[in-house]
């Protein structure tokens, strides 16, 4: 397997983007393989951060949103708001690190 051509960060060639670029773009980067790595050095011996590039070129627009991903996207959210304690529709993603609504977590 050839290794990938390693770019410092800010420092990629024009025509290549990461994910979120793509995305930005309107972009999906289908089913092209990862053409290079961004890698940004971190403090005190930790490993860098990466980042894959994507050609631009190859990239195919994003799938547009049916009405049935739109329905199974609103009911995953609906099905976050609700509290497993109280089964109350809170108005706001419950946190997972409390793992119930606001005043529930306060009445332990």
């Amino acid at each position: 397997m050839a290794t990938l051509p390693v770019y410092p960060w800010r420092l990629a060639p024009a025509g290549l983007a990461t994910r979120r670029q793509l995305r930005a773009m309107g972009l999906r980067p289908g089913e092209q393989p990862v053409v290079a790595e961004l890698q940004r050095p971190r403090r005190r011996g930790r490993p860098p951060l990466v980042g894959y590039l994507y050609r631009v070129d190859q990239a195919k627009p994003v799938r547009p949103m049916t009405e049935g991903r739109t329905r199974a996207l609103a009911a995953a959210l609906r099905a976050r708001r609700i509290c497993p304690q109280c089964q109350q529709d809170r108005g706001y993603c419950i946190p997972r690190s409390l793992g119930a609504c606001v005043p529930c977590a306060d009445t332990r």
